[in-house]
């Protein structure tokens, strides 16, 4: 009878693990269905536009089946793969790695949504989002599963992939994107970060970067719209440049192919690589140019020949050989107006950034402005060793920038910008302050109380909470904003008062409870008039009311 209550009331080990993967199995099925979708997605939008182009062709190389595999390595391309192509002339295999960056917005986007979609799991109002470790986990499953046999597939074709730089780029990218997925869904807490930086980052220089005062996301921000102005001013430098040698660049049109799918093909690989193209104008701006074959470096000062170099239009924009003019000396415009724009998201910071730390020292400042002078290095650093790579070998083995050169000088260049200006708009709005305070010294507002918020209801905690979190407007009301001069009253709130610190014998003063336990008496009515009593029979004035 005993062994029937213990089985009864307690479940066996085989019991309580089939429940628990019962429980968990739909949240990891979602991810490895997302993560697949997204693989196939993107082998599907390559596949078709490598066809499409296969069929317009006027000369086809091979078959349906050479034209597959040449989808499938250009989509392990776009993971920052490197392809090895094998039918050369001389017969010795040749690598190709130059990334084209807009066609690794593909399955960037689609891991970003998939992670995302698989992490809300279409929880609505209250409802718990997923785990976020179990939909990241998911999501790089299936997508891998996917990658696997598509790597395995372009193996056997004239492009084959290198298995090194596949088994490092292809989970890294899976692992960043479906990561950043989730951490959209959540409402993009600072929690995450803040544990990877305080365990990365040496014991020094955890102040700077994650210190209370909201330095760091102001130095994020700028170094955000740093880069974004660089690579943009790149982009206007190459469209400069194309214009200035657009004969040259029409004529190698004609010189590659012919008719009109060999121009559109052509046409196509040109959109692709126009970001590449602009991240290398950018670091010809910055200072430290980009090479065109080994020891062939093109940069302001000058520019040296490359005979090996294809009739290719984007090609044409490079500058002519030989010394610097006063001409390609105005790209310097571009790092300065970015320096100027990281000083000035830092000096506005550093007034209404600061929150209730107030307006951060002129010393912190500056240093705001060189940690995002030092961020937006990296990002560009890291954009620089993307958009270049080998096209050959011997003379061929390097194209492109070179990615720590590219981030020295940028946070040189931004860092002594930046800081100037982020002191100089500290300063100027700083005095605008001053002088609207002095013209408004004789008003004087009395301050206002803080509104009393309702405490949101409590909730069950989520799984793993203390690694995500929910979005705001999921879990609790969103308070009204309140200015950032009224005084914080800790009275104001009607909450909890064993949340407060108050003590369990003054409760009773403010809900009308005895302390022991007794009824309240009711307080007499003053405003309610009480019914006189009946008058005697031999009555003939009326009694005033008891």
């Amino acid at each position: 009878m005993a062994g029937v209550i213990q089985t009864t009331v307690r479940r066996s080990m085989p019991a309580s693990l089939l429940l628990r993967v019962r429980h968990r199995s739909p949240g990891l099925a979602n991810g490895l269905v997302g993560g697949a979708l997204a693989a196939g997605l993107g082998l599907a939008a390559f596949t078709v536009l490598v066809m499409l182009l296969w069929v317009s062709s006027p000369y086809p190389d091979s078959g349906p089946g050479g034209a597959l595999h040449v989808a499938a390595a250009l989509w392990l391309l776009a993971h920052g793969a490197e392809l090895v192509r094998v039918d050369t002339l001389s017969g010795a295999p040749a690598p190709m790695g130059v990334p084209p960056l807009l066609l690794a917005v593909v399955p960037v986007w689609l891991l970003h949504r998939a992670a995302r979609d698989t992490a809300e799991g279409g929880a609505r109002d209250n409802a718990p989002l997923m785990p976020g470790r179990t939909a990241w986990a998911g999501v790089v499953l299936g997508y891998l599963a996917v990658a696997a046999p598509a790597a395995l597939y372009a193996a056997g074709g004239a492009l084959r992939p290198s298995w090194a730089w596949t088994a490092l780029c292809v989970p890294l990218v899976a692992l960043v994107a479906a990561g950043t997925g989730v951490w959209t869904a959540y409402g993009r807490p600072s929690g995450p970060l803040e544990q990877v930086l305080g365990a990365v980052l040496p014991r020094g220089a955890r102040h700077l970067v994650l210190g209370p005062d909201g330095r760091p996301g102001v130095a994020a921000r700028a170094a955000a719209a740093g880069a974004t102005v660089l690579v943009a001013g790149g982009a206007v430098v190459l469209t400069v440049s194309l214009g200035w040698h657009f004969g040259e660049t029409r004529r190698t049109f004609g010189r590659l192919t012919e008719g009109w799918s060999g121009w559109l093909a052509v046409l196509l690989l040109c959109v692709t690589l126009l970001p590449n193209a602009a991240v290398w104008a950018a670091a010809y701006a910055l200072g430290p140019g980009f090479l065109l074959g080994t020891g062939v470096a093109v940069t302001p000062l000058g520019a040296r020949a490359a005979p090996l170099l294809p009739p290719f239009p984007l090609l044409a924009a490079v500058p002519d050989p030989g010394a610097g003019t006063a001409l390609h000396g105005t790209v310097v415009a571009l790092p300065l107006t970015a320096g100027v724009v990281v000083g000035w998201f830092v000096g506005r910071g550093s007034v209404t950034g600061g929150g209730r730390f107030g307006v951060w020292t002129t010393g912190r400042t500056a240093g705001a402005a060189a940690f995002a002078a030092g961020l937006c290095g990296v990002l560009m650093a890291l954009l620089a060793g993307l958009a270049g790579g080998p096209l050959g070998t011997a003379a061929l083995a390097r194209f492109g920038p070179v990615g720590w050169q590219v981030g020295l000088a940028t946070a040189v260049w931004l860092g002594l910008t930046a800081a100037a200006t982020a002191l100089t708009v500290r300063a100027w709005r700083l005095r605008r302050s001053h002088r609207r305070g002095e013209r408004r010294a004789d008003r004087v507002v009395a301050p206002r109380r803080r509104p009393a918020l309702p405490r949101p209801p409590q909730r069950e905690r989520l799984p793993r909470g203390t690694w995500f979190k929910r979005k705001p407007g999921r879990s609790a009301p969103v308070p009204a904003p309140v200015a950032a001069d009224e005084p914080y009253l800790l009275l104001d709130d009607d909450g909890d008062d064993r949340a407060h610190g108050a003590p369990d014998d003054l409760r009773h003063l403010r809900d009308g409870t005895d302390p022991f336990g007794l009824r309240p008496r009711p307080e007499p009515l003053d405003d309610v008039p009480t019914a006189s009593p009946p008058a005697a029979p031999g009555d003939t004035e009326p009694r005033p009311p008891g």
